[in-house]
């Protein structure tokens, strides 16, 4: 599905008939009326929203469960106020880590009013000199808000045609806005000896994240040696020294 940005529902509507064209018999038994019935009130998916969820079905006592990027669609009738409420983003996470910096992301993973509607958001919060590393969001575009405190900002272009890539930089203060593109290598860092709050915003329910350095150094198995020492121009021992560091996860 091509992402169109409109609003995504989950909808109830009658399954075609198998035999298209050909007329039904309108003469039904009671087994087969509620057969019917069943078929009637199945659930499906219209979806024009975040075009990179992965939609699936999956049937379930004779209906069909759809789910989007692997969560349920759930029947509107069932939802409930909780669904659409999440508590605690003006709550400060711990930073006490390698990286001096913790994402707290609010996606339709934690709250399930966002399902369809490809959206997200995440409170960022920076120790001084705390780093949220080079990395990528595979579905969806990040536009940043510093609530506090100053953050040196930067992402990477796509390949040039010339071979090249260009950096984009900026220093950000209180109140600035910084918008990172879909796919893009980015990273925010905390030049201040205070700590800082961003609030950033996504265009997917579930952008995703691919940090640079745990997905080449980090992954399991490991990459092949000789790939990496040849890919980033080092000796194979730097490549396993790098290889055996423990790298660290800081979303949440």
């Amino acid at each position: 599905m091509e992402n169109k940005g409109s609003l995504g529902k989950c909808l109830t509507r009658p399954r075609k008939s198998k035999r298209e064209g050909n007329k039904r018999d309108n003469t039904q038994t009671p087994k087969r009326r509620k057969k019917a019935q069943q078929r009637q009130k199945t659930p499906l998916l219209v979806t024009k929203g975040d075009g990179n969820d992965g939609l699936h079905t999956q049937k379930d006592e004779g209906a069909l469960s759809v789910f989007v990027n692997g969560l349920f669609c759930k029947n509107p009738m069932d939802a409930k106020p909780d669904d659409f409420l999440f508590k605690g983003l003006n709550i400060p996470h711990n930073t006490n880590n390698k990286l001096g910096s913790n994402v707290t992301l609010v996606s339709a993973a934690n709250l399930p009013g966002l399902n369809t509607l490809g959206i997200s958001m995440a409170r960022i919060d920076f120790a001084p000199y705390g780093l949220n590393s080079p990395h990528i969001h595979p579905r969806g575009t990040k536009i940043l808000t510093v609530i506090e405190g100053t953050l040196y900002v930067g992402s990477v272009t796509s390949n040039l045609q010339n071979g090249g890539n260009r950096l984009f930089t900026k220093i950000l203060y209180q109140g600035d806005v910084f918008v990172f593109p879909q796919g893009l290598i980015h990273f925010q860092f905390n030049v201040g000896k205070t700590a800082v709050v961003a609030i950033v915003c996504f265009s997917s329910q579930n952008p995703g994240v691919i940090t640079i350095a745990n997905a080449i150094f980090g992954s399991q198995p490991p990459i092949s040696v000789d790939v990496l020492s040849k890919a980033f121009q080092l000796d194979k021992k730097v490549v396993q020294n790098l290889q055996s560091q423990f790298w660290m996860d800081n979303n949440h």
